[in-house]
Formats: structure tokens, C-alpha cells, sequence
């Protein structure tokens, strides 16, 4: 076995890889560029190199520096984690002609399935049935419309060395085509350090299914199951979950077999995974190969038991795979959601920034339940424009799927994240969503869910009434507290009721509030006593400045993050981010009087959604332009974001250039 190993990478699945190695004995080496010198990843390694400035293309994408990080260090073998080298075929043959051993598949298989235009040759020479589509490479948008043409729309741009959602689009027409295109085949060059594009026929209503295959040097291969990633936006996952609840065990062993076949034929030897597209039928073809760790690994690592990364060494170690395609066995329901820095009321633009909290919920095995944080970041670290935006894959494991998902929506309830925006409440809306309980999905269950986009959530039903209780309970815990540090009532506890006002938004609820033994009862004004909801029981150990209220209502488990304002309390729950404001009965009658405060227009100005870099400016002060047209690009995070105008005018003053880096909310241009 290795006694050091090197990770090519960065961020949470660094870290991932390294708690693995430390568990099997083996020292770590973590490189980093100048962007990450105070990362984690790099604090959790036994030694850590610098490699190069910021941009990947500069540091984490040159093969010479990690062979020369190896070389300085001892390190015997590389890891390469996921993105960045993981799919270069040339990354492994420069290891091995180093001497270096490298932990992932032969520079053949990835050659025959890396590579997305080769990997479909492969599967039809093998007879495995693929998606309709032009396997060559596409020079122009002028032939990548050609193309679309013949092939019939939608269609799916994608990048044949891409993954993770980057340099991939569906369009619909010819314009989306020839935009798509040019925007895809950039940021392919930005994120791969390769361009080249090939076009396939988009699936309507399809699901994303993927099987976990696992080979070893001697010619053993075998599938650990399935996992289900249709829950994806903008080609990216959001959501993971193993099994997959379309699948019976029957299409499940078929699903299996044919992967594994497929990775025999080129002979595989490591961790990766054979993914298709499957209609709701159960039918499903042959849509790529990826001859890497996935990101979404632990669901399948929590519904088996086997450690995908510890697999990974032994095999590049030379071992035989001690598991049988029978020792594989499904135990209960695994949900991943990957929470990233990005706000979801803007589009999930990307945010930067420093963490000023960053409070994950508790890992623990316990009660049928695990809760389980893959993560890269601590607070006080600062996210990156440089990188993927990635904070955390939050991940539960239960009996049923219905169990994972309850597990789920409760661990996110509990990460609290400050300093940034974040998608913590959309994973939440999603937990809560009926159409993703019941297992109804399909890659276009967020634009068919979200068409508008995600906005903020009103607080209704028993949401609203979570929220109000635990807003007048906070604010009870309060006024307790200022009764002991001024000696009124000799500091006794209070046990008359007090009654109080809790505006949600512009929603008034009237409420009286009282401590017994312990507990605190909220009982909602004009709700008869047998009513459902009309007394709320709460206990918890909360105390004032604490960002997460964690109890139970009525015995159930509740979660509720806490920010302090002015009259109230800034309260997150179940996807629901809303100001509570607590009055007493005075104050309210007071409240009810004052005008409310109007937003800012700013309908003529072209803001910077997120910082990010101006890429280019598409029009010129004096200019025409009609509600839709793209007026500027903005990259951040390897992504490229096109600005378009919302409102028909001529532009008064454009404020950037290209080259240029702006906050958010920076003035790009102005129209008369």
C-alpha cells in the first residue's frame, strides 16, 4: 500500500480524500494555488505545495507542477478527485512516466470514455443503445446550426471533454443554437482547457440515472446500484438520491449489466460511472461515461457501505476487489443536496465573499438516521470567484426515502450560513416540494416547478404558524432575560400569559404566550380550543444570540434559524426566509400607522448581478435597444452570464469595460 499520495484538487473533495487516506494510514499531500493558501483542504494535509495564481489554467490544469509537486514530496501515487485533470488521458501517462501510480482508471479507458464524442463511438460499437446525435467534431455555430437542423430540436450542446454542467445548453432554435454555441465552446476553454463541441437530440421529459461501477487490474468489474440526478438546473445537480425511485429490480439489473459490460469492453479498472437517460417508461439509453469519482459518490457510499475513495487506492495499489457483484446490497434511502454560494432570488447568480458563519448541521448515526457533510470550507474562509461554487454536499441516510427526505429538510434547516447568498432555501423549498416526495421528476421539474425563477416563499399554513410561535417564544425568552438583568419580578419566571402581535410580512397574527414547566405555549387568538393549531407546545434550550433555534413543537424536531432586527427576528425555515416583527399589544396599534417604505426604481440601470468579470460589452451609448437583447457578459465561478436588457430604450452611459471586475449590484450601463 501507498505510504503518500497526492490529491490534484481542491475544495470539499480534497478534503473528502484525504479523510480516507488518513483512516487507511496514508500520509496526504495538498497542492494550492495562491487563491487557496488558507483553504482546508490545505490545513487537513500532512504537507501542501503551491502550484500557480488563481485562475485553474494556471495552476490546478498544468500537469508538469503536480508531477513536480510528487517529485519534491515523495508522493507515490495522485488522486485527482473530480473536474480540473480527472479526465485528461495525458494526466496519467505523465504520472506513469514519472513513476507516479495514478489513482483512477488506465489512460485507455479514459481515452475510449472520457472523452464524450469517443465514449458514444465506443457504446454504439458495443451495441448499447445511445441518444440520437452528430458524434464529430463541430468547427462554428454556423454548422452547429446545420446540424440542429438535421438532428431536430430541442437539441443539447455539449462540450466533449465537459462535465458538471459546464459548456452545456439545450436550445430550442436556431438562434439558441448559434448563441449556445459560442457561449458553451468558451466556457469549455475556460474550465477544460479544451473547445471542442458535439450536439445530440434532447430527451424530452427524461430522467437522469446513473450506475456506480467499481473495476480492479485483474478483470473484475461490478455495479453498486443506481443513484437518480434528475433534479438539476442548467444541466448542473442540485439534488442526488440512491436508489432511484423509478427503477424496479428488474430494469435495475439490466441498467447494471449494461455498464458493466460497456466499462469490461475498454477495460476499466476504477471508480466510475456510467450514466443514462431513461424516459418515464423505464426505457433508457447510453448517454456518457465518466471515468472519475462522481459528486455525488456518498449517496451510493451510504446506501452500501463501501468507501468509494478507499476502493479507488487499493486498486491503483494493484489489490483485487474484495467485493462480488452478490455481496452488493441496497440498505435504505440516501438524498444528497449540494448547497452552493449562489442566490436564488437572482437567478442563482454566483456569490463571493468571506464566511462570517458557517454553522453545518451535526454529523451523527443515530436513531436509523445519518447525517453527513462533505465539505471544503470553515468559517472565516472566503469563497472564491476562481472556482466552482460549491460549499457543502449535505447528505442523509435513512430507512425509507421518505425518512431521507424528513432528514434532509431538517439538516437544512439547521445549516446556517452568513457572509454570502447561498441556495439553502431552495433545497428546502425542494424537500418540502409534493412533486418530489412522490417521486414524479424529470430533468425539467425545476423550470416546470420555477418557471418564473425561485422568489422569495410566503409563509402560509402550518409554516406560518412554526414561524410566529417561535418568533413570540424568542421574543419571550427576551423579555425573561431582561427581567433578570434589571431584578424585576425578582427574577421569577413569568407564568401569566402575555399577549402579543407577530406580523409575517404583511400577514398579522394575534397571540398569547406563556411558560409552564419548561415549555412555552402559544395560543393563537380566535382559534377554538379543539382546533388543529391552536395551541403550539414549545420546548427548547435556545439562548439569546444564537443564530439556530432547535427544539421540538409539539414533540416534533423543528429547526429555525435566528437573526436578530430591529421589533423582531430575520427567522429561515422550510425554504421560508421572512422578518417576524413582535409587538405588544401598544406597539402594534402604533405599527399599523406607519407608511410603508418603497424600493428604490431602478428599471433604467444595468446592475451587475454578482462580482464577477466583465467579458464583453455588447452595446454603444447612443444605442437602441429592445426588452431581451444581450447587452453585457459577466463570467464568475468559470461560468458566463448574459446580461440582457429588461425594458425597450437607448443607452445614456455605459460605466465598464472588458477586463473590468465588479462587485454586485455595480452600475454597467444606463438607459435614457
Amino acid at each position: 500500500m501507498f505510504k503518500r499520495i497526492l490529491i490534484a484538487n481542491r475544495g470539499e473533495i480534497a478534503c473528502r480524500i484525504i479523510k480516507t487516506a488518513r483512516k487507511m494510514g496514508i500520509e496526504t499531500v495538498a497542492v494550492y494555488s495562491e487563491a487557496d493558501k488558507d483553504a482546508l483542504h490545505v490545513e487537513m494535509a500532512d504537507t501542501a505545495v503551491l502550484i500557480g495564481p488563481p485562475p485553474a489554467a494556471q495552476s490546478y490544469l498544468i500537469i508538469d507542477k503536480i508531477v513536480a509537486a510528487c517529485q519534491e514530496t515523495g508522493a507515490e501515487a495522485v488522486h485527482p478527485g473530480y473536474g480540473f485533470l480527472s479526465e485528461r488521458e495525458a494526466f496519467p501517462r505523465a504520472l506513469e512516466a514519472a513513476g507516479i501510480v495514478f489513482i483512477g482508471p488506465n489512460p485507455k479507458a479514459i481515452a475510449a470514455m472520457g472523452d464524450k464524442i469517443e465514449s458514444k463511438k465506443a457504446a454504439a460499437a458495443a451495441k448499447v443503445s445511445t441518444v440520437p446525435g452528430y458524434l464529430g467534431v463541430i468547427e462554428d455555430e454556423k454548422e452547429a446550426v446545420t446540424i440542429a437542423n438535421e438532428i431536430g430540436y430541442p437539441v443539447m450542446i455539449k462540450a466533449s471533454a465537459g462535465g458538471g454542467g459546464k459548456g452545456m445548453r439545450i436550445a430550442w432554435s436556431e438562434k439558441e443554437v448559434a448563441e449556445g454555441f459560442t457561449r458553451s465552446r468558451s466556457e469549455a476553454k475556460s474550465s477544460f482547457g479544451d473547445d471542442r463541441m458535439f450536439i445530440e437530440k434532447f430527451i424530452t421529459d427524461p430522467r437522469h440515472i446513473e450506475i456506480q461501477v467499481l473495476g480492479d487490474k485483474h478483470g473484475n468489474v461490478i455495479y453498486l446500484g443506481e443513484r437518480e440526478c434528475s433534479i438539476q438546473r442548467r444541466n448542473q445537480k442540485v439534488i442526488e438520491e440512491a436508489p432511484s425511485p423509478l427503477l424496479d429490480e428488474a430494469t435495475r439489473k439490466k441498467m447494471g449489466e449494461q455498464a458493466v459490460a460497456l466499462a469490461k469492453a475498454v477495460g476499466y479498472d476504477s471508480a466510475g460511472t456510467v450514466e443514462f437517460v431513461a424516459g418515464q417508461d423505464k426505457s433508457f439509453f447510453f448517454l456518457e461515461m465518466n471515468t472519475r469519482l462522481q459528486v455525488e459518490h456518498p449517496v451510493t457510499e451510504l446506501i452500501t457501505g463501501i468507501d468509494l475513495v478507499e476502493q479507488m487506492i487499493r486498486v491503483a495499489a494493484g489489490e483485487k476487489l474484495s467485493i462480488k457483484q452478490s455481496d452488493v446490497k441496497l440498505k435504505g434511502w440516501a438524498v444528497e443536496s449540494r448547497v452552493y454560494a449562489e442566490d436564488p432570488y437572482r437567478n442563482f447568480l454566483p456569490s463571493t465573499g468571506r464566511l462570517t458563519r458557517y454553522r453545518p448541521p451535526a454529523e451523527r448515526v443515530s436513531d436509523g438516521i445519518t447525517v453527513r457533510n462533505d465539505t471544503g470550507v470553515y468559517e472565516g474562509g472566503e469563497i472564491s470567484l476562481f472556482y466552482d461554487p460549491m460549499i457543502a454536499k449535505l447528505v442523509t441516510h435513512g430507512p425509507t426515502r421518505a425518512e431521507a427526505i424528513a432528514a434532509q429538510g431538517n439538516a437544512l434547516d439547521a445549516f446556517v450560513v452568513d457572509g454570502i447568498r447561498h441556495n439553502i432555501p431552495f433545497l428546502s423549498a425542494l424537500m418540502a416540494h409534493p412533486r418530489w416526495k412522490s417521486g414524479n421528476l424529470s430533468t425539467g421539474f425545476i423550470a416546470e416547478e420555477f418557471p418564473e425563477g425561485f422568489h422569495a416563499q410566503t409563509p402560509e399554513g402550518e409554516r406560518a404558524d412554526v414561524l410566529a410561535a417561535v418568533a413570540a417564544a424568542i421574543d419571550h425568552v427576551y423579555g425573561e432575560r431582561k427581567r433578570q438583568i434589571s431584578g424585576q419580578m425578582n427574577g421569577r419566571t413569568v407564568t401569566r400569559e402575555a399577549n402579543r402581535a407577530v406580523w409575517l410580512g404583511d400577514k398579522e397574527m394575534r397571540l398569547e404566550v406563556k411558560r409552564e414547566n419548561g415549555t412555552i405555549g402559544v395560543r393563537f387568538a380566535g382559534r377554538s380550543d379543539d382546533g388543529k393549531g391552536a395551541v403550539m407546545h414549545l420546548e427548547s434550550d435556545w439562548k439569546p444570540g444564537e443564530p439556530l433555534w432547535g427544539g421540538t413543537i409539539d414533540s416534533k424536531p423543528v429547526a429555525v434559524q435566528v437573526r436578530t432586527i430591529a421589533n423582531g427576528f430575520a427567522l429561515s425555515y422550510q425554504g421560508v426566509e421572512t422578518r417576524a416583527y413582535v409587538y405588544t399589544e401598544r406597539e402594534a396599534a402604533y405599527a399599523r400607522l406607519m407608511p410603508v417604505k418603497q424600493a428604490a426604481d431602478t428599471g433604467k440601470l444595468v446592475l451587475c448581478p454578482m462580482p464577477g468579470l466583465v467579458v464583453s460589452i455588447a452595446v454603444k451609448e447612443g444605442q437602441e435597444v429592445k426588452a431581451g437583447e444581450t447587452v453585457a457578459v459577466v463570467e464568475a465561478m468559470k461560468m458566463e452570464n448574459v446580461l440582457r436588457a429588461e425594458i425597450d430604450g437607448t443607452v445614456k452611459k455605459i460605466n465598464a469595460k472588458p477586463g473590468d471586475s465588479l462587485a454586485v449590484d455595480a452600475v454597467i450601463l444606463e438607459f435614457a
